[in-house]
């Protein structure tokens, strides 16, 4: 007997299908707010011993499936994978964030190798392939890379900057050598993500967290373009594969990010001007988003309209319910588990 197939919300809302109850996944849900997660971090030692031993990496994808039941599960990951990949020296410092080895002038920047050793990727393959064989059939899985743009501002200036300035600067003062870069980071980061879809992840994001840092043509050069290749290239080795971006910060650059990239849905973050979405965005793909992060720290009744507002402003279209950006490590739990009962208990 043909046996029957199994929906996933999530993944009906990206082949165009509105769900009544929106699909629902947290940014960063695998985290430092959550107890188990502490206790295996602590187990693991380093950040990067626990994005690199598949068994750790993948029981702290499941902790807020097995807790929560959301829609989606992203790998635990980090998007600066790419760069180690590429021989590059990353090391995370307690307290301080991402460190790397600075290609801050032309001539560093022609150190960098061409590709990436693609067996550095092999334990987030691993990683997604446990998940896989544990998740329920209903559940996406989602893979991701960073797109070009932020990982060359960690790369360029070693470190994250309040504004990535240091990147900015190299990309005025010496534009071939910054494409470089980008174009590295773009091949590199179409093998790594097609291996994530062999590995089992149903769908996969692209996230550029300081794409709002950029004006409107250094917008298209640097976050647009190099997002559109990467979509380009991925759908060239796996037709039909489902891409989420997010140029975080991008404001009325979304349409135009939306129209150019290709991609199936965006990622908008607290601050984006609902009838700009709902006329300019929403209309062409899915939406994601986008309550405040900060909002599900206070809980409350200001979290209850926070959550509805979302719900007005987006519901009637194409909608998976998320933050505007990652949760913070200071989020109570019950908040969590209140916003999940009003966005579910609301639309039944």
């Amino acid at each position: 007997m043909t046996q029957p197939t199994i929906r996933k919300p999530f993944m009906d809302v990206l082949s165009g299908q509105r769900q009544a109850v929106p699909p629902i996944w947290m940014m960063r849900q695998a985290g430092r707010y959550l107890p188990e997660y502490r206790e295996l971090r602590a187990k693991a030692g380093g950040f990067l011993d626990l994005c690199f031993t598949p068994e750790f990496a993948a029981e702290v994808t499941l902790q807020p499936i097995r807790r929560f039941k959301f829609d989606a599960a992203i790998i635990f990951s980090d998007i600066l994978v790419v760069p180690y990949a590429l021989g590059r020296s990353v090391r995370f410092e307690a307290g301080e964030g991402p460190r790397l080895d600075p290609l801050d002038t032309p001539d560093k920047i022609a150190t960098l190798a061409a590709a990436a050793d693609g067996s550095k990727f092999a334990p987030v393959y691993e990683a997604l392939r446990r998940v896989r064989a544990e998740l329920d059939q209903s559940i996406a899985l989602i893979g991701f890379c960073g797109a070009p743009w932020t990982v060359a501002t960690y790369m360029v200036a070693g470190q994250g900057t309040p504004d990535q300035a240091p990147a900015r600067m190299l990309a005025y003062r010496h534009p071939d050598a910054f494409a470089r870069i980008i174009d590295t980071l773009v091949e590199s980061s179409i093998t790594y993500l097609t291996g994530q879809l062999a590995a089992g992840a149903d769908v996969l994001q692209i996230f550029d967290t300081w794409a709002g840092v950029l004006p409107p043509r250094e917008f298209e050069r640097w976050s647009i373009e190099p997002t559109r290749r990467i979509v380009e290239g991925v759908r060239k080795k796996v037709a039909g594969a489902r891409i989420i971006g997010f140029p975080r910060g991008a404001g009325a650059m979304l349409p135009a990010y939306v129209e150019r990239t290709g991609v199936d849905a965006v990622s908008i973050d607290w601050a984006a001007e609902p009838t700009l979405i709902r006329d300019r965005v929403q209309n062409r793909v899915a939406v994601q988003g986008n309550l405040d992060p900060l909002v599900l720290i206070a809980g409350g009744a200001a979290l209850d309209r926070a959550v509805d507002d979302v719900l007005a402003n987006y519901a009637a279209g194409r909608l998976i319910f998320n933050l505007g950006h990652g949760i913070q490590p200071e989020t109570p739990i019950s908040h969590v588990e209140q916003m999940i009962r009003r966005v579910r208990d609301r639309q039944r």
